[in-house]
């Protein structure tokens, strides 16, 4: 149903978490590839951005992944891009990887133009 793209960056990040977060991952980007109406646990629009999240909850911990999308709502988007990943500390955290998210973007639309 929509296809999902992860940046070099992205996987960077996953790939150095835990495997439990690893698979925690891959199942949520199952789900999201498939599944239209996606609970808001797991996606949310970030405010005064055009990024999404994806939220990772492992233990007492949350790890965030940017990303973007080609429709200006998610139950009608067809792709979906992984921009980037952090681990979420406070909300300061996320200035720093959306401006990091839109340097990813603008290469990444660069590369596939």
């Amino acid at each position: 149903m929509r296809e999902i793209d992860i940046t070099t960056e992205c996987l960077g990040f996953i790939d150095s978490q835990d495997q439990r977060v690893i698979d925690k991952f891959f199942q949520l980007i199952e789900v999201i590839g498939e599944v239209r109406v996606v609970n808001t646990n797991f996606v949310k629009k970030l405010q005064s951005s055009k990024f999404y999240e994806l939220r990772i909850k492992a233990g007492n911990e949350y790890r965030v992944v940017i990303f973007a999308i080609d429709h200006m709502n998610f139950n009608e988007c067809t792709k979906a891009v992984c921009l980037n990943g952090f681990l979420k500390k406070s909300n300061k955290d996320y200035n720093k990887a959306i401006k990091r998210a839109e340097r990813i973007l603008e290469d990444y639309l660069n590369e596939n133009d």
